[in-house]
């Protein structure tokens, strides 16, 4: 039997492993910040030139990119330029968001299934902390549209498979303009605020029931009900 040496591993490739593991297990989504070296280097006991080596490396890797003053960004696993082409096209194009509310039918009803299948206790507990929110804006009839893409965010990380969650964020900052300008002309009444409630807490009662076909019909009916108000919104833009 022939064993190899044991090569000691650097202080600086144990932390990136660390990071590497934590923005796979969906702890930091595509374009949030890692905290910065002085307290990446509090929390891991290391100097700050061994954190620094760590992030080179994760950005070799295609993880992070460094900005000058600016900290430190988790990237998505898919191409994150071809999420700011298609922002410039939908702004362009805005017939072109219903084709990407057609793929997000295909998409969400499949993480809302999964979701009901893996979600953890923290899982739900955010789920159930954002429909509470929404809620209280009903009662104080406040709109809820980062609370709506929030949820279905929190949905995807609640499946445990990390590309479903950059697949749905890079969605979702493409669309982030367009949505935002839907909510504030098509939903406009007390009566659409209270369906979309319905719809947001119906999903998150089957994925807590564990009801995963009832969560992926409940996600496909709401989201057949927004390509139907992001049709009208479209149809009323100038030619």
């Amino acid at each position: 039997m022939r064993f190899k040496p044991i090569k000691p591993k650097k202080v600086s490739s144990q932390i990136a492993d660390q990071i590497r593991e934590s923005i796979l297990a969906g702890d930091f989504s595509p374009g949030d910040k890692l905290p910065p070296e002085r307290e990446l280097a509090e929390m891991f006991g290391v100097s700050r030139p061994s954190v620094r080596e760590a992030l080179n490396i994760l950005s070799s890797a295609g993880l992070v990119m460094s900005y000058q003053g600016g900290g430190t960004v988790v990237l998505s696993l898919v191409d994150a330029g071809q999420g700011n082409a298609l922002s410039e096209l939908i702004r362009s194009q805005q017939d072109r968001a219903l084709e990407v509310i057609e793929v997000r039918k295909c998409m969400e009803s499949w993480t809302a299934y999964y979701a009901a299948q893996r979600a953890l206790p923290e899982d739900l507990r955010r789920m159930e902390e954002i429909v509470a929110n929404m809620e209280k804006n009903l009662e104080g009839q406040l709109p809820s549209e980062d609370l709506d893409a929030n949820l279905h965010i929190v949905i995807a990380r609640a499946t445990h498979n990390i590309v479903w969650l950059h697949l749905m964020q890079s969605l979702f900052d493409a669309m982030k303009e367009f949505q935002r300008s839907v909510w504030r002309a098509v939903y406009l009444t007390l009566e659409d605020h209270n369906l979309l409630y319905s719809h947001h807490s119906g999903i998150v009662a089957a994925i807590r029931a564990r009801d995963a076909e009832g969560a992926r019909s409940a996600m496909m009916d709401h989201l057949t009900f927004a390509e139907q108000r992001s049709t009208v919104y479209v149809a009323r833009q100038p030619a």
